[in-house]
């Protein structure tokens, strides 16, 4: 991702449960800047324990924008997220802050800086059978025909993410070209912000423990407490914050068709599984300075450098 002459924005990007939510909290506090959410995760309200949500003592010591604020049945999408993001980097850098983004979906770092593939609009009927299909098969079997069709778009999904899941093969129907080559082939040329793009990026076997034990701590912290009363607020499994990682493994210890101790394996599978895809997108990702995780000092002294040649 190349740098821009736009308005200088920071990114702080990587798999999940690299520490890049505490990083960008200790850049902030350095600086003149305020925390801008780049997951599609951290956007539903229902979930602040499972989606590691900033804290309220952590929103305290800094103004975060974009978290929680979402009800489960309401998608989000690139767009939308752009759309968001977009007025609230205008409100930033209109009262002299640095925005920095933190998260690790690379789909909203890129839309954001070069803007969205322009795909044509997808007609009715072709809508309407893939999300029939949908409902008569589930996620699951539609993720492994996608993965034939749109291997790159697949194994950035997650199978139970029936929206993106749908969207990427309604693409290729109407189409004829698959998701991923559609933003492949969107033009890069004329990047709308002058982006900093910090990385974290741990070893995978590293990893593992670590997200272990932070599953654990959110089991402690509450997390099949928010499950229930997120069930409450929202019955509906097909709802789109139900297919988060996390979310939809404990919904099924919550309602007994595992156990919570089965629940929790499942749910670290599956997110070795999302950091192992996300450290695929963020590898053909260009000008990205990468780091070890706990670098935070070095990485703090490299952005003070980079503010003061902007």
């Amino acid at each position: 991702m190349a740098l821009g002459a736009g308005p200088p924005i920071l990114f702080v990007v990587g798999p999940t449960g690299t520490g890049k939510s505490t990083l960008a909290l200790r850049v902030a506090q350095e600086v003149d800047a305020e925390i801008v959410n780049c997951d599609s995760r951290q956007v539903y309200a229902d979930f602040p324990c499972i989606t590691a949500q900033p804290s309220a003592e952590e929103k305290a010591r800094c103004v975060h924008h974009l978290y929680g604020f979402l009800p489960s049945t309401e998608p989000m999408d690139a767009g939308k997220f752009v759309r968001l993001a977009r007025d609230v980097l205008f409100d930033l850098q209109s009262r002299g802050k640095l925005p920095i983004l933190v998260g690790g979906t690379g789909l909203y770092m890129r839309s954001l800086v070069y803007g969205l593939a322009p795909i044509p609009d997808i007609p009715k009927d072709i809508h309407e059978r893939v999300l029939a299909l949908c409902q008569e098969q589930g996620p699951e079997k539609l993720h492994r025909r996608l993965q034939d069709e749109d291997p790159d778009t697949a194994a950035r999904l997650h199978p139970r993410d029936w929206q993106r899941i749908t969207r990427a093969l309604e693409v290729s129907a109407a189409t004829g070209q698959p998701l991923s080559w559609w933003i492949r082939m969107h033009p890069c040329d004329q990047p709308r912000y002058a982006a900093k793009n910090i990385g974290l990026w741990p070893e995978l076997d590293a990893l593992t423990p670590q997200l272990q034990a932070r599953i654990e701590n959110m089991c402690a912290q509450g997390a099949m407490q928010e499950v229930e009363l997120a069930w409450r607020r929202c019955p509906d499994e097909s709802a789109p914050a139900w297919s988060g990682i996390g979310c939809w493994e404990l919904l099924q210890a919550f309602s007994g068709r595992w156990s919570l101790e089965e629940a929790k394996r499942i749910w670290l599978k599956n997110t070795r599984a999302y950091a192992k895809r996300q450290l695929t997108w963020f590898k053909k990702e260009s000008n990205i300075e990468w780091w070890r995780p706990g670098d935070d000092i070095s990485i703090v002294q490299t952005v003070k450098a980079w503010i003061e040649r902007s």
